[in-house]
This record gives structure tokens, C-alpha cells and sequence, in this order.
């Protein structure tokens, strides 16, 4: 009876995931807004900056930090409308009512998003490398496994992040509007701030974090992982005990 539960509940998720993905691309001005939206994105870090840092862009295992941080900028731009949306659309109701579990609607929210995402820095990222091996003319240059293994786990793991974060703040937001302002602050806390804080460590202790970065990557990507299991966990738990059906019906 278990395993015939938890497959239903799998069913139910991809059954979210692919209304989400429907209503995504193949709702009329929807896709085009948000191709137009990660258009920027996809010029700069698919072709401007990698046609001017050459094959440093593929080899260097630094890469992987940019595997990670790529995969959480389209999140942004869907996230927000998880529950806002619906509820600006008066559809948040006839969700709500569907036999499907909390869990169900909430995790199809989330995976839905991260999928999308993740595709999407993947698309960035194998721009990037096309274009290097245009600019390079070098022979044809490929991103080592252990960055292409290890960026699409940070990929996978930030991505989740900024859709559990994303999904906290769509829940409470009245619209999709103020849901997005709120997550542009959220979003600069994730990526700027961390780099923020390293730039006031003494210059000693940046050099030597630099060079353990440069030596020691495999240690490091396993603490990365660690951290961002334990906050994607955290605010995925924080999100199912706010996301009650009698709690949003009579917001």
C-alpha cells in the first residue's frame, strides 16, 4: 500500500509538473515574453563573455560556480507566477479543490520550475561552449567531466534553491508583480551578498581561499553541496508547513 502511495504521488507531481510546463510554452505571448525576458542572459554568457575568455571558459574548474549560478536566473522569471498567478487569475481555487495532495501541487510548483531552469543555463552554457570553439579554432574543446558532473549538480541543487525560495514568497504575494519585486531583493541576497562578504576578509585570507579553490575543487564542491542540500531541505520543509489549502482559500 506504500509504494502504491508513493506512485500515485509521483504521478500526481509529474501531473503539476506538466501543467506548469504546458501553461509555460504553449500559452499565447507567454513563451515569447520569457525568451525575450533571458534573451540578455543568453548573449552575454552564451557568446560575449566566453568569445572573450577563450578556452579558460571550458577548462577551469572555476566553471562550475557559473554552472550554478546560471541555473538560478531563469527560475526568477517563472516562480513568481507559481502561486501569485494563479491566485491573479482566480484559478488558485479550482487548484486548490483538485484531489491532488499539498505535496503534489507544491512539489510539482517547484520541480517545474527547476526543470525549466536547469534546461535553460544547459542551453546557456553548451552556447558558451560553441562559441568557444569557434573563437578558439584550436581543435574541438569539450568541458571536462568532472566540471559538466559537477556544475549539474550546483546547477540542479541552486536552482532548487531560488524555486523553494521563489515558492515561499509566491505563496504570500497578493500578485505576480510584487512577488517578482520581492524576489529580485531575495535573489541579490543569493548571489551578491556571499560575494560581498568575501571582499571584506582580509587580502591574506582571500589569497588563500583562492588558492584552495584552485587545488583543492573536489572538497570544496562537496561542502557546496552539502550547504545547499541543507538550505534546499530547510526551505522546502519551511514551504510545506505554510502551504495549507484552508489557509490560501481564505486568503
Amino acid at each position: 500500500m506504500q509504494i502504491i502511495r508513493i506512485n500515485a504521488e509521483i504521478v500526481d507531481i509529474w501531473t503539476v509538473i506538466w501543467k506548469e510546463w504546458r501553461e509555460l510554452l504553449f500559452s499565447r505571448g507567454n513563451l515569447r515574453a520569457i525568451l525575450l525576458s533571458l534573451l540578455p542572459s543568453v548573449l552575454i554568457f552564451g557568446v560575449l563573455l566566453p568569445a572573450q575568455v577563450g578556452r579558460v571558459w571550458v577548462d577551469s574548474p572555476v566553471s562550475m560556480v557559473l554552472w550554478g549560478w546560471l541555473s538560478m536566473l531563469p527560475v526568477t522569471a517563472i516562480i513568481a507566477d507559481a502561486f501569485a498567478g494563479e491566485r491573479e487569475r482566480h484559478t488558485l481555487e479550482t487548484l486548490l479543490a483538485s484531489p491532488l495532495s499539498e505535496t503534489a501541487i507544491l512539489f510539482g510548483k517547484v520541480g517545474a520550475a527547476v526543470g525549466y531552469a536547469w534546461l535553460l543555463a544547459l542551453i546557456m552554457l553548451l552556447a558558451g561552449l560553441i562559441t568557444v570553439n569557434i573563437v578558439d579554432g584550436g581543435g574541438i574543446l569539450l568541458y571536462p567531466v568532472q566540471v559538466a558532473f559537477s556544475g549539474g549538480i550546483l546547477g540542479l541543487l541552486t536552482a532548487t534553491l531560488s524555486a523553494s525560495t521563489g515558492v515561499l514568497v509566491s505563496l504570500r504575494a497578493a500578485t505576480v508583480k510584487q512577488a517578482a519585486q520581492q524576489l529580485v531583493f531575495a535573489s541579490i541576497a543569493l548571489t551578491w551578498l556571499p560575494l560581498f562578504g568575501l571582499s571584506l576578509l582580509p587580502t591574506r585570507l582571500q589569497e588563500s581561499l583562492i588558492l584552495s579553490a584552485k587545488s583543492g575543487t573536489t572538497g570544496i564542491f562537496l561542502f557546496a553541496c552539502v550547504v545547499l542540500i541543507g538550505l534546499d531541505f530547510g526551505l522546502l520543509m519551511l514551504a510545506i508547513s505554510r502551504f495549507k489549502r484552508s489557509r490560501l482559500i481564505l486568503d
